[in-house]
C-alpha cells in the first residue's frame, strides 16, 4: 500500500505513540522489577544473592515444582474435556450447541477465584456436596490443595481447547479422513492417526493458553490452595513481607514466572513449525447424525462436561439469595446481600464500573489506531511494535503489579494509591486484545478503498474516520466489550494496587471469601456474571463475534 507523506506522518506519530506506551507501562516496570532481582537487599549493589537463595531454598523450589505440576495437570484435563467436546459438537448433530457454547464460555470469562469459592461451598469441610456423600458413606478428597486448583482450572479454561480445536476441525479436508476410512481404519483409529496430527497446531496453541493461563492464576490458588504455594502466590506473598524494604526475592519469583511463560511459548512455536499441517479443503466436513445409542452418549458427554462447569456459577447464584446474618448463612431467601452492597459498599460497585469503563474507553481508541498501524505499515519498526504488544501475553497480573508498584511509587510518575496506576493496569494488559481484534477486522477490508479516498483528496485522518472506522466497527466493539469484562473481573493486578478508596469488586469479593462473608461475595459474584452473560449476549447477537474476539 503506497503512503502519501501526509498519511506517513500521521500513522508515524501513531507508532511513536505506541512505543511511548510500551516502554513507559511495560518495559519501565518490568525493567525494575528485573532490577531489584539483581540487588543485595542489604548493600543495594548489583548481586546473585536473590538467585542464589531462590535456587538453594526447598520453600521457593517446592512452589516453582507446585507450579509446574499444576500448569501441566491443568493442561491435561482441559484437553480431556476440550477435545471430545470439540469433536462431537463440530461433527455431530447435537441438539443446543450454541447453548453449550454459550454456557462454556460464559464459565471461561467469569473471574477464576469465583470459581474456586463455588467449589469450597461444595466440597468444603461443610460443604453440601461433600456432607451430601458423606453421609452415603463416600469420603470425597480435600478441596484444599493441589486437587481444587487443577480441577476448578479445568473446567474453566478446558473451552479454549474446544473453542480453538472446533475451528480448526471444521477446515479438515473430509476426502483425508474418508480415505483413511475406506481403508479399513476405525473412526477412533483415523481420529488419531489422520484428524489429530491435522488439528495439532491449533491443539497445542489451545492447550498454550490453558498453560499460561493456568501458570499466571493468581485467585484460585490464593482462594483455595491452602498452604500449597505456586509462584503467583508466592510472589505476593514475598512482595507483601517485603513492603518495607527491597522487592529483591518478589522480582527474582516474579522474573522465573515470565521466564517460564516464555520457555513454553519458544517450546509451542517449535513443535508446531516442525511440520507442516495444512489440508487443500477440497471437501469440507459436514455434521452426521449418530445412531440412536451414539447420539445418547455424544449429548450425555457434552452436556455432563458443560454442566460440571456451569455448576459453580449456579451455586453462587443460589448463595447470593440465602439469608445471612453476618457470616452464617440462614434459613429463606431474600435481597439482604444484595442490600448489604448497594447501601453499604455503593463505592466499591461504583469504581469497578468506572475504572473499567475508563480503561476500555484508552483501549478502545489507542488499539484500533494501533491495529491499523499493525495491519497496513510493512516497516520494521511497526514489526518490533507488534512483538513488543505480545509482552503482556507472557506478564502476568501479579507480576505487572509489582511492576507498577516499584516503578510509579516515586518521581517522575508517581502514581501510587490513586485510581490511575489501576486504570493503566487494566488498560496495558488488555490493550493487545484491542490491537489484534483490530488488526483482524483490518484484514477482511480491502486496501483498495483507503487508497481511492486519499487519492480523491481526502486527507489520511479524515478518510480513516469516514471510510475505515465504520468499516471496523464490530471488531472494535466486540473487542472492547471483551476488554471490558475482562477488566470488570481484574484481580491478580488490583490486588497488589489497590488502598482502601479505590477498592473494586474482585478485591471485596476476595477478602470477603477470606473473611467468611460468602453471601456479601456471592451477590457481588452474580454481579459479574450478570455483566459477563449480557455483554456476551451482546456481542454474539448484534456483532456475531463471540470467543474467538476473546482467543485471537
Amino acid at each position: 500500500m503506497t503512503l502519501g507523506k501526509r498519511r506517513l506522518d500521521v500513522w508515524t506519530f501513531v507508532t511513536l505513540l505506541g512505543f511511548a506506551i510500551v516502554v513507559v507501562f511495560l518495559i519501565y516496570p518490568l525493567f525494575d522489577v528485573f532490577k531489584y532481582s539483581f540487588m543485595d537487599k542489604e548493600t543495594g549493589q548489583f548481586s546473585f544473592s536473590n538467585w542464589k537463595e531462590f535456587f538453594s531454598r526447598a520453600y521457593y523450589l517446592r512452589a516453582f515444582g507446585h507450579s509446574m505440576l499444576v500448569a501441566v495437570l491443568t493442561t491435561f484435563f482441559s484437553m480431556v474435556l476440550g477435545i471430545p467436546l470439540a469433536f462431537f459438537t463440530s461433527r455431530y448433530k447435537i441438539r443446543g450447541t450454541n447453548l453449550l457454547t454459550t454456557l462454556s464460555v460464559l464459565a471461561l470469562l467469569s473471574p477464576t477465584f469465583i470459581g474456586a469459592y463455588s467449589w469450597i461451598t461444595m466440597l468444603g469441610k461443610q460443604g453440601f456436596l461433600r456432607l451430601f456423600f458423606s453421609s452415603i458413606g463416600i469420603r470425597l478428597p480435600e478441596i484444599y490443595g493441589p486437587f481444587g486448583i487443577i480441577l476448578s482450572d479445568s473446567l474453566q479454561y478446558y473451552p479454549f481447547i474446544s473453542l480453538m480445536l472446533a475451528g480448526a476441525l471444521n477446515t479438515i479436508d473430509r476426502s483425508l479422513e474418508e480415505a483413511s476410512e475406506n481403508l479399513g481404519s476405525r473412526s477412533l483409529g483415523t481420529f488419531f492417526k489422520i484428524t489429530l496430527p491435522l488439528v495439532m497446531p491449533s491443539l497445542t496453541g489451545g492447550a498454550l493458553i490453558v498453560f499460561m493461563m493456568s501458570l499466571s492464576n493468581f485467585g484460585t490458588p490464593m482462594v483455595i490452595g491452602g498452604n500449597y504455594l505456586v509462584l503467583s502466590t508466592l510472589a505476593y506473598n514475598m512482595y507483601t513481607s517485603e513492603v518495607a524494604e527491597t522487592p529483591g526475592m518478589a522480582s527474582t519469583v516474579s522474573i522465573v514466572l515470565m521466564l517460564c511463560a516464555s520457555v513454553v511459548i519458544i517450546l509451542q512455536n517449535w513443535a508446531s513449525s516442525r511440520r507442516k499441517y495444512s489440508s487443500m479443503l477440497v471437501n469440507r466436513p459436514i455434521q452426521k447424525r449418530l445412531s440412536k445409542g451414539k447420539s445418547f452418549a455424544a449429548h450425555l458427554v457434552c452436556y455432563l462436561i458443560v454442566a460440571l462447569s456451569t455448576l459453580p456459577l449456579l451455586v453462587i447464584v443460589f448463595y447470593s439469595f440465602r439469608n445471612t446474618n453476618g457470616p452464617v448463612f440462614t434459613r429463606g431467601f431474600g435481597l439482604e446481600s444484595y442490600k448489604q452492597i448497594f447501601f453499604d459498599i455503593p463505592k466499591t460497585v461504583i469504581n469497578s464500573f468506572v475504572y473499567s469503563f475508563i480503561a476500555v474507553i484508552l483501549i478502545s481508541i489507542i488499539g484500533t489506531l494501533l491495529g491499523f498501524v499493525i495491519a497496513r505499515s510493512k516497516g520494521v519498526s511497526v514489526k518490533v511494535l507488534d512483538q513488543l504488544l505480545a509482552i503482556p501475553y507472557i506478564v502476568p497480573g501479579t507480576v505487572l503489579g509489582i511492576g507498577f508498584i516499584i516503578a510509579f511509587n516515586r518521581k517522575p510518575i508517581y502514581l501510587a494509591g490513586t485510581a490511575t496506576i489501576i486504570i493503566m493496569a487494566y488498560f496495558i494488559r488488555r490493550l493487545p486484545y484491542s490491537v489484534r481484534s483490530a488488526a483482524s477486522i483490518l484484514k477482511q477490508i480491502d486496501p483498495a478503498l483507503e487508497e481511492a479516498g486519499i487519492n480523491l483528496g481526502s486527507p489520511p485522518g479524515r478518510t480513516f474516520r469516514t471510510v475505515t472506522l465504520p468499516l471496523m466497527k464490530s471488531g472494535i466493539v466486540s473487542g472492547a466489550i471483551m476488554s471490558w469484562v475482562t477488566s470488570m473481573n481484574e484481580l491478580s493486578a488490583s490486588i497488589l494496587l489497590y488502598v482502601g478508596k479505590t477498592m473494586t469488586m474482585p478485591i471485596k469479593i476476595y477478602i470477603s471469601v477470606v473473611d467468611g462473608y460468602f453471601g456479601t461475595a456471592s451477590a457481588m459474584s452474580t454481579i459479574l456474571l450478570v455483566v459477563t452473560g449480557v455483554s456476551m449476549f451482546v456481542v454474539n447477537k448484534y456483532f456475531n463475534r463471540g470467543s474467538e474476539t476473546f482467543i485471537s
